[in-house]
């Protein structure tokens, strides 16, 4: 019994040393881990001795009889600590964590979508929140946690980047969406087949496909019979696709076209889950509309991240912010998140400037009498106290400032691009005809209009990439700096962002590559990142910089702010108002446009017609609400 008692005191011991392992996180479900110093000693003392109190009588069978001696003490200690680390340990893997390159993204993220939720995901590029819908979508894994979903849930993502097959039609690869339940009555009619021609009546394998058969058939006939065929026209012709477009291969779509085929495959697949990343990037506003629509009405549980504030207010009840490398979930749309979380900082910082008013008192006490004797114990209780404190953290607000200026043009041509009854023609299909136009000096004009109108097939025409008719000149000494949709996705994946620039960099501009590249927020060891861990905003950043190192006095920018966030494009327009040289800027974003563009070509109907004003007088004279809307008159 002796022997007994002292273990029992071993044991609330290896209690005791679980009790206060350093784990990081507070909390499993909303049972307290009793770490940390939120929780008081007694409150500590008191769980570990009534765990001990139940755990011992279902342990005491087998406990050794062993005489309590020195190398027995000892053991028993090395027991302890090895159980209180491997308890620890298993108390981290509880928790979601995601790292790249050694880099924590985000930890203890635990939340739950219900049936009707629509989740705004927000954070600043790089925070986490393509990841985390990544993992949520069963692409990526969690280095620790999981993700649980119902066996018979379906659950649908649209990445950022994503391209259709060039095999087949645009009908035919948008008719993949129901290959999962064509290829289960292809398996049926076949079994069936067997089963008709097989005469092993008894044998485990006819039973088998009986029960296979029998299996299948109770999917199949429980999914509502539907017409695959005119569902994929409806859903189509939602997304701007005409009815002729249907027959033609996907390889002659641009990839903001093929991006509409994998979000209508997504559509049809009626998911109990859907997952948008960006899914507005390449949507004109008609399309925009019917998905906003599709997605309210029809649409079950719904996670989006998108940096169209229209957008994800018209659609969304509930935002989850990653940030920091926690997450807040608000019950509430963007607008209304946006004052939630100023309130929410505007509290942490009061916390926090008392919490460090408080620290700098204590540090003050411990400087003055860390040497005198009748203050040891007061000293020692204060350096304890602030080694347990658990620091009051503020949410960031992304102070840092992106020093993106172009730098001087060379002298060019008056003209920079004349144009002359230029056409352009796939096959029968015409792009536009007989276009005409004239850029000046320093002029920043933009291209709006339709998706698949010829805003890109133009630009292609200008820099001589494409064949066409009619006539097209460049002014004297016209140095293109080209930004295509796809710049970011083009680079080198495989190098780091440091690595990219360098490649480029000649002269004295090598000297100051940590500075640009810091410039345009890749700080410290960021700049050691692989370009493949990189977020798209991040990458579209990073090709930014790529073209700032060549000296040009013509931008041609094909929606640049596809992927950025809102801080990140206000700093890229500033930067294109000061720009000194010419400007072609192909944009559906208004915000974006107004007070950089001061004339408009749109484009429509195979014709490009010239409007001598800024955005806003061009949408007052079409009276029109949104950009948009261009491809409605």
């Amino acid at each position: 019994m002796k022997c007994q008692y002292r273990y029992f005191l071993i044991f609330c011991r290896v209690g005791g040393n679980f009790s206060t392992f350093p784990v990081e996180n507070k909390r499993i479900g909303a049972i307290p881990v009793f770490t940390g110093p939120q929780a008081p000693n007694q409150v500590k003392v008191a769980l570990v001795f009534c765990c001990s109190l139940v755990l011992f009588p279902l342990m005491q069978g087998y406990i050794p009889e062993i005489s309590f001696t020195a190398p027995t003490f000892i053991i028993f200690l090395v027991v302890e600590v090895l159980i209180g680390v491997l308890v620890g340990l298993i108390a981290r893997l509880i928790f979601t964590a995601v790292e790249f390159g050694g880099t924590t993204l985000f930890s203890e993220v635990t939340f739950a979508i219900n049936e009707t939720d629509k989740i705004a995901l927000m954070g600043k590029n790089g925070a986490g929140k393509s990841t985390l819908l990544k993992i949520v979508a069963g692409q990526n894994k969690p280095t620790r946690g999981n993700i649980s979903a119902p066996k018979e849930a379906v659950i649908a993502y649209l990445p950022q980047h994503l391209l259709a097959s060039d095999d087949c039609t645009v009908m035919e690869e948008t008719s993949k969406a129901f290959a999962e339940v064509l290829d289960m009555k292809k398996e049926m009619d076949e079994i069936n087949e067997q089963l008709t021609i097989r005469t092993d009546y008894e044998s485990d394998a006819y039973m088998k496909l009986i029960e296979r058969v029998s299996e299948l058939s109770e999917k199949y006939y429980a999914i509502d019979e539907v017409n695959y065929e005119a569902e994929v026209e409806k859903v189509l012709k939602g997304l701007g696709f005409e009815r002729e477009d249907l027959n033609r291969p996907t390889k002659e779509f641009s990839g903001g076209w093929r991006m509409r085929i994998e979000l209508a495959k997504i559509l049809l697949k009626k998911p109990d889950l859907i997952l948008l990343d960006e899914p507005t990037n390449h949507l004109d506003m008609d399309s925009i509309q019917w998905l906003e629509d599709f997605l309210i009405n029809q649409a079950k549980a719904v996670m989006v991240i998108s940096h169209d504030k229209t957008f994800v207010d018209n659609i969304t009840n509930r935002t989850i912010e990653v940030t920091m490398g926690r997450i807040y979930d608000y019950k509430a749309k963007y607008s209304h998140y946006l004052e939630l979380r100023k309130d929410r900082r505007v509290h942490q910082q009061k916390a926090y400037d008392e919490q460090q008013k408080m620290i700098a008192e204590n540090q003050a006490f411990i400087e003055r009498f860390k040497g005198t004797y009748s203050k040891t114990l007061q000293v020692q209780s204060r350096v304890k106290m602030l080694e347990k404190l658990e620091i009051v953290e503020v949410d960031e607000v992304d102070t840092s400032a992106l020093k993106l200026r172009f730098p001087p043009s060379p002298r060019s041509g008056k003209y920079p691009v004349i144009a002359e009854e230029m056409s352009k023609s796939y096959g029968d299909h015409v792009v536009f005809n007989k276009a005409s136009m004239t850029i000046e000096l320093g002029q920043k004009v933009a291209f709006v209009g339709k998706n698949g109108e010829g805003k890109s097939t133009m630009i292609k025409a200008i820099m001589s990439q494409i064949d066409f008719q009619g006539k097209c000149e460049l002014g004297h000494n016209a140095l293109i700096g080209y930004f295509a949709q796809n710049q970011a996705s083009l680079l080198d994946e495989s190098l780091t962002i440091f690595e990219t620039i360098d490649q480029l960099a000649v002269g004295e501009i090598r000297t100051k590559i940590k500075d640009i590249l810091g410039a345009f927020m890749f700080k410290g060891d960021d700049i050691n990142k692989k370009v493949k861990v990189l977020s798209g905003g991040e990458k579209t950043r990073l090709a930014m910089i790529k073209l700032l190192l060549q000296p040009v006095n013509f931008l041609i920018l094909d929606e640049p702010t596809n992927h950025l966030d809102m801080k990140t494009k206000d700093i890229i327009k500033d930067a294109l108002k000061a720009f000194d040289g010419t400007l072609i800027l192909v944009s559906h974003d208004r915000d974006f446009l107004d007070g950089l563009a001061t004339k408009v070509f749109e484009f429509g109907n195979k014709r490009v017609r010239e409007h001598f004003e800024d955005i806003n007088g061009f949408l007052r004279n079409k009276k029109l609400e949104n950009l948009r809307e261009v491809e409605r008159k």
